[in-house]
């Protein structure tokens, strides 16, 4: 069941398995679908169809976050999200590394106007894909999370260290499993390191590094609604 109340909730652990299913919305709507696709297509040109993991259940409690996910089209991901989300059954959800400084304030990607988010501000993350999947069938969300941050911003795992807690964002229609992500050295320095990799990469996937050090950061005109809430949380207006 995916609850759509806002919920943010520590953890100690995070599993996810993968339990293939038909996707009935997407099946039904095909020619939306297509026809979404082909918009996207045509404003963002290196987006590619490939086959990427959907939120279909979630159980919490306060010692786990399990996760059940299915496989889906981008195509039908995109569509669900610019029609507004109109099967409530299921969720995109993901793993995410909350960046911060060693003066504790927090890190974030611009988006790169050829990403199908262009210009969106938020953690690195990517939803999970088949990259992900292991023999058994779990999902592993955890290395997902390391991944997304050495493809965009250049850090490895050597560079930061992270928590073993989990931090679980829950404002549908997005889950975020979020763990935070502390870089020895101050967020100034850390965008600069980043910056640099972004110059160096091609194409990049971010534009740029927006540090956030209070709620006065907070833009609710770039940053997806799970994040907002997520920084009102951190700096205790939640």
């Amino acid at each position: 069941m995916i609850d759509q109340e806002l919920r943010i909730t520590r953890v100690a652990r995070v599993e996810a398995r993968f339990e293939p299913m038909e996707w009935s919305w997407a099946q039904k709507n095909q020619e939306q679908v297509d026809a979404n696709w082909e918009r996207r297509k045509a404003r963002t040109p290196k987006l590619f169809n490939g086959r990427v993991l959907m939120l279909r259940d979630v159980e919490l409690s306060p010692e786990r976050c399990v996760n059940t996910y299915f496989e889906v089209d981008y195509a039908g991901l995109l569509a669900w999200i610019d029609l507004g989300h109109p099967d409530r059954t299921i969720a995109n959800g993901f793993a995410m590394g909350a960046l911060r400084g060693s003066d504790g304030a927090f890190l974030c990607g611009v988006m790169h106007e050829h990403t199908a988010n262009a210009g969106r501000v938020y953690f690195p993350a990517g939803t999970p894909d088949r990259s992900d999947l292991r023999p058994d069938g779990t999902v592993d969300l955890a290395t997902s999370l390391t991944r997304e941050l050495l493809e965009e911003t250049g850090l490895g795992q050597a560079d930061y260290h992270v928590e073993d807690e989990w931090i679980i964002v829950q404002r549908w229609p997005a889950i975020a499993m979020m763990r935070t992500v502390t870089l020895p050295v101050p967020a100034e320095e850390g965008a600069a390191m980043i910056r640099k990799t972004i110059a160096r990469q091609d194409p990049p996937e971010l534009s740029d590094v927006r540090i956030i050090c209070g709620p006065e950061d907070i833009d609710p005109q770039t940053m997806p609604l799970f994040l907002q809430s997520f920084f009102r949380w951190s700096f205790g207006q939640l």
